[in-house]
């Protein structure tokens, strides 16, 4: 068994309590088990698990793995603290908002002998699975990815960090991306920011990210991607699945944490988290000029 502590307990760190309590039957994550959460509030305990400090967590022998869900500006520190103790560390995305103290992590998880995953949900979502398989085998001309959604809250840092998950998908769907040009509008007394990213893919062909947020906008993603035989504008809809995402993660995790996942796999992995940071640094300097 693996002892865990949850770091963070907004929704994300619920979520994670609540599938380590009642985990897929027969999957790695059976070998989970949660003995404690970490807020800064004081908070009564919730389902039976109740609240630790850090440092009882770090010198705690039965705990070998931390969650962290906090905001992402506190994502880098927390994960250190918990890596240089020699614990196993799944964090939320973004890992980091520097591409280089990314590499460091992951030096120090690889020094301690441990497991760093990112959390990408986002990829196990089945409307990114059908696009995914919609887009295979297609030669891109040119595309947009417009995302719309609410006001953040402080704490998610710069718009191509707290977004992401977006640049995971286009990374994910047409490789390797390099940024020829940013830039941010924003009203910060109406809460309405504006980032677009001009992007190219290895083959030159061009992609336009656009991350638009304020209050009222509604939650979604607009394609306009043109290939040399069709355009797609619209996510082909995929019924949800029966396993959560969370715990579709929670699972891949925890087979990582077995050895179940190949060195090849963990390598590919790592190379897009660093190549998706290190795209969303050149647009945070590009945005900013």
């Amino acid at each position: 068994m693996w002892g865990a502590v949850v770091v963070g307990v907004g929704t994300a760190g619920w979520v994670r309590i609540r599938d380590m309590l009642v985990p897929l039957p027969g999957s790695p994550a059976a070998n989970l088990s949660v003995k404690g959460f970490i807020s800064r509030r004081s908070l009564d305990p919730h389902q039976g698990v109740g609240q630790i400090s850090a440092e009882e967590a770090i010198s705690r022998e039965d705990i070998h793995v931390a969650f962290v869900c906090t905001e992402n500006l506190l994502h880098e520190h927390n994960v250190r603290t918990f890596l240089q103790a020699g614990k196993h560390v799944c964090v939320e995305y973004p890992m980091t908002m520097s591409c280089g103290a990314a590499v460091e992590l992951w030096d120090l998880a690889q020094e301690k002998g441990v497991i760093l995953h990112e959390e990408h949900i986002e990829l196990l979502t089945e409307d990114f699975k059908a696009l995914k398989r919609e887009v295979q085998g297609k030669i891109l001309q040119d595309g947009t990815l417009h995302f719309t959604g609410g006001a953040l809250k402080p704490g998610f840092g710069f718009a191509a960090f707290s977004g992401v998950a977006r640049l995971t998908w286009l990374v994910e769907l047409f490789g390797e991306l390099s940024v020829t040009a940013a830039t941010m509008e924003e009203d910060s007394d109406n809460h309405y920011s504006k980032m677009t990213a001009k992007l190219l893919t290895s083959d030159n062909r061009p992609l336009t990210w656009i991350e638009e947020r304020g209050p009222g906008l509604p939650r979604s993603k607009n394609i306009n991607f043109h290939f040399d035989s069709c355009t797609l504008t619209q996510i082909p809809p995929a019924p949800r699945g029966d396993v959560g995402l969370f715990m579709q993660d929670l699972v891949h995790f925890s087979a990582k944490l077995a050895g179940q996942v190949s060195a090849e796999q963990l390598h590919k992995e790592k190379t897009r988290v660093l190549h998706c940071l290190e795209l969303a640094e050149r647009i945070q300097q590009l945005a900013l000029k």
